[in-house]
């Protein structure tokens, strides 16, 4: 069984720019990219060759961050939000992105879940690409909006749009439902499943340790029916990000 892995740019090579994490990315032996934000500062030309000289496809990209968790799920946003998503369209289409990951902010209650709805349906009228939302664990991400798997099945259940999916990243989901769950929600919600992330429990370091066995997580991910990359959204152990990988495909054999 072969397993295919993206390098998440907002955690990986990050002692270097942005074009260069592209660089050391296709050097370290990665089958494709995700971005967080960074492509909305650079030159897109120099991107576009970029890309077509390493030759790697773009899983997904972020809205903008400026870092912070995003707005979709803040009330009195929308016309912020309406910008965040019409120029993430226009990056994702022009480096043909596979999918826009919609960040929902800090914010809870009703008004804001009925806001992060509209958003949402904005979103997908914006562009063709898939949107991702992702529940993230109230230990890393204190009042973030989206939480749970739950939470985010029944919103794109209530949208009721193919385009919607989650954003399935394992860490915040051991985090937050222990990790004796991830495998068991996984495959739940594997129909709604656009894309996952894998690091260590608890450290976030690379998955080669800590309390999820990812040589069983990732066969039972593929068994259930996922057919694309593993995106390695991971503090690298020691600031070694060029080894991480190989460390990775070796624990896998």
């Amino acid at each position: 069984m072969s397993f295919r892995f993206s390098a998440n740019t907002g955690f990986l090579f990050k002692d270097r720019p942005f074009m260069d994490r592209i660089r050391a990315a296709k050097t370290a032996g990665f089958d494709a990219l995700e971005f967080h934000d960074e492509a909305r500062g650079e030159d897109p030309a120099a991107l576009d060759d970029l890309l077509a000289e390493v030759g790697l496809p773009v899983c997904g990209m972020n809205v903008r961050m400026e870092g912070k968790p995003g707005c979709s799920a803040i009330p009195g946003q929308e016309d912020q939000f309406r910008k965040d998503i019409d120029e993430a369209a226009g990056i994702a289409g022009r480096i043909d992105a596979g999918a826009i990951h919609v960040l929902a902010g800090i914010a809870e209650g009703a008004e804001a879940r009925a806001t992060y709805i509209r958003n949402l349906t904005v979103a997908l009228e914006a562009t063709d690409r898939t949107i991702l939302i992702e529940p993230l664990c109230q230990t890393a991400m204190p009042g973030y909006f989206l939480r749970t798997v739950e939470q985010a099945a029944e919103i794109i259940a209530e949208i009721g749009n193919p385009r919607l999916k989650i954003m399935f990243d394992c860490f915040h989901v051991g985090m937050e439902n222990g990790p004796s769950e991830v495998a068991d929600l996984f495959r739940k919600h594997a129909g709604i499943i656009g894309h996952v992330q894998i690091a260590s429990i608890p450290d976030r370091v690379e998955p080669l340790s800590g309390n999820l066995l990812y040589p069983n997580l990732l066969p039972a991910f593929q068994a259930a029916g996922y057919q694309g990359a593993f995106g390695c959204e991971y503090i690298p152990a020691g600031g070694d990000d060029d080894a991480g990988l190989a460390r990775l495909r070796h624990s896998l054999l």
